[in-house]
């Protein structure tokens, strides 16, 4: 069960954290990974550690952000890999700030990265995937898709709009046997988040980490590879019944 054997497999943001994990498992279930990422040594590094474990993975630069990379990094990859089975966007970033305090500017950068270049990776990918009858697109949202949480409100706005998004993709695909969901995740331990939390709340790290944690009612962020297990079933032939669905992995935050 779960196989992703000879799949080619995009993974967005895929040089660290979640993508990083998606990426690592994915080529381990058999999957051909295509990592992408801004930071092309990140990129290079994830790659090169699959494949150092057996696995196939390239690594490729890309600002999601950018129509005309985009469009030139997709072509690549179907012409040298013939097809596109699954496409993970995964790329984000985030910010700190409420409506009065975030500047044009921080939201701009934020719908660029969050909404921006998940239609544009969708966009470049779904006619590769018309073109094979087939395929999987898996967006990263957030439990902020649902529910508002303070001082996110950039963020929660581009969240909001990745989970529409993956519902009306899978509306407009599903006669073409393209399957389209989303994660929903809490907080999540990463370098990322830790580097947030250095940068935004300084001399309080340890602090703040507590309380990211403790939000979740279980009592801890989850892990890369937890998101990871979720991304592997739902990007499998074992998830062939779903699409257009919002998976939440929030250690409890919906139910209490």
């Amino acid at each position: 069960m779960f196989e992703l054997t000879n799949k080619v497999a995009v993974i967005t943001g895929g040089g660290s954290g979640i993508g990083q994990a998606i990426a690592s498992l994915f080529a381990k279930q058999g999957a051909h990974t295509v990592i992408l990422d801004i930071n092309p040594d990140a990129s290079f590094a994830t790659a090169e550690s699959i494949r150092r474990n057996g696995g196939r993975a390239i690594s490729v630069s890309c600002d999601v952000s950018r129509a005309a990379e985009v469009s030139k990094v997709f072509l690549g990859i179907e012409s040298e890999l013939q097809r596109i089975d699954i496409l993970v966007n995964n790329a984000g970033i985030a910010h700190v700030g409420n409506l009065a305090n975030t500047s044009e500017e921080d939201f701009d950068r934020i719908y660029n990265v969050n909404v921006k270049g998940v239609f544009l990776c969708s966009q470049a990918a779904i006619g590769i995937m018309l073109r094979q009858n087939k395929g999987v697109i898996l967006n990263m949202a957030s439990i902020v898709s649902w529910i508002g949480v303070p001082d996110r409100f950039a963020y929660t706005m581009s969240k909001g709009a990745v989970l529409t998004m993956t519902r009306a993709i899978a509306v407009d695909y599903m006669k073409n046997n393209i399957r389209c969901n989303c994660i929903c995740p809490a907080r999540v331990h990463t370098a990322f988040v830790e580097g947030y939390v250095a940068r935004n709340y300084p001399g309080r790290e340890q602090q703040v980490l507590q309380e990211l944690a403790h939000y979740q009612p279980m009592g801890r962020m989850g892990s890369p590879e937890e998101v990871a297990a979720l991304a592997l079933y739902l990007c499998s032939d074992e998830a062939s019944f779903v699409t257009g669905q919002a998976y939440p992995i929030d250690g409890g935050v919906l139910v209490t």
